[in-house]
Parts: structure tokens; C-alpha cells; sequence
């Protein structure tokens, strides 16, 4: 099973690495990784997601929160959050095909951020099941590179 853990870290060198180092000393595979300050710019928000059963998630949770630049560990999966993704998806664009290209952009309520003679840059914000369906429709166009952020997460309402 998939989990989104939020970590709120001290927003200090080496931070990244020692959580880094933990998941691989552990043998555990990071599937995505965010790392961005908070309002408060001595705080950074992490957000990790992770395959594995409870009793990994639950050895990894135990080790982060025995770091000491670490302020608190949640995992999000437990409760209700909001996730988000950005791509951006460099894709070919014949005369014949912009159109299309643009329609289906359109409908996924993403931007056209570069026009090139070849190519449009799309940009594409949402969850991961609208970024994956979006690029199996620009697919057939020929997509020539994709940069993806990772997920970023919050939980949803009063929850902290």
C-alpha cells in the first residue's frame, strides 16, 4: 500500500540527507519526495511517500521521528489530505496535431507555458491519476520529456 507521510523538519543543511540516508539504511524505497518551507522559513514541510505494510510504515514513522531535526511526522493516509502534482511534458506538436493537443490541455485544465516550432511545453497540475491519464492521451504525439515534481500534501481542514 501507498503512504504519504508529511514530515515537518528544521529547515537546516543536511536535513534532506540524514532522512535520505534513514530510508536507504533501512532498505526502504522512497516512491516520491517533496521538500519545501512552511510559513515559518526556520520550518520545512516534507512530503514522502512510500510503499510498504503498517509495520514498515510504522518502523519508518518510529525512525524519522528519532531524528533530532525533526518536528513532527504524520502520515497523512490515515485522515483526509489534499495532494498535488506538477509535470511539465514536452510534446511534439506537427501544425496538423496543435489543435488536439490544445483540446485535450484544455480539458485538463493545464497551460500551454512554451510554444516552439516542434514542440509545446504543457503544464499539468493535479493528482497522480490526472497527470498519468493525461499523459497516455499526449502519448501518441510523441512525448519527449516529462519533469515531474513529486507529490506535494496538507491535511484538509482544522486537522495540523
Amino acid at each position: 500500500m501507498r503512504h504519504t507521510i508529511s514530515v515537518l523538519v528544521e529547515n537546516k543543511f543536511g536535513v534532506l540527507a540524514r532522512v535520505a540516508s534513514l530510508f536507504s539504511a533501512k532498505g526502504y524505497n522512497i516512491d516520491s519526495l517533496s521538500v519545501g518551507e512552511t510559513v515559518d522559513p526556520d520550518v520545512s514541510r516534507m512530503t514522502i511517500v512510500v510503499t510498504g505494510d503498517d509495520t514498515v510504515l510504522e518502523q519508518i514513522i518510529k525512525q524519522l521521528r528519532r531524528l533530532i531535526d525533526v518536528i513532527k511526522v504524520s502520515d497523512l493516509t490515515q485522515g483526509h489530505y489534499l495532494e498535488r502534482e506538477l509535470v511539465l511534458i514536452k510534446v511534439n506538436a506537427e501544425p496538423a496535431t496543435r489543435s488536439e493537443i490544445l483540446n485535450i490541455v484544455n480539458i485538463f485544465r493545464g497551460k500551454i507555458v512554451d510554444v516552439s516550432p516542434k514542440y509545446y511545453v504543457v503544464e499539468i497540475t493535479g493528482d497522480r491519476g490526472k497527470v498519468d491519464a493525461i499523459l497516455k492521451l499526449l502519448t501518441p504525439f510523441g512525448v519527449k520529456e516529462i519533469a515531474r515534481t513529486g507529490k506535494v500534501a496538507i491535511s484538509r481542514g482544522i486537522q495540523s
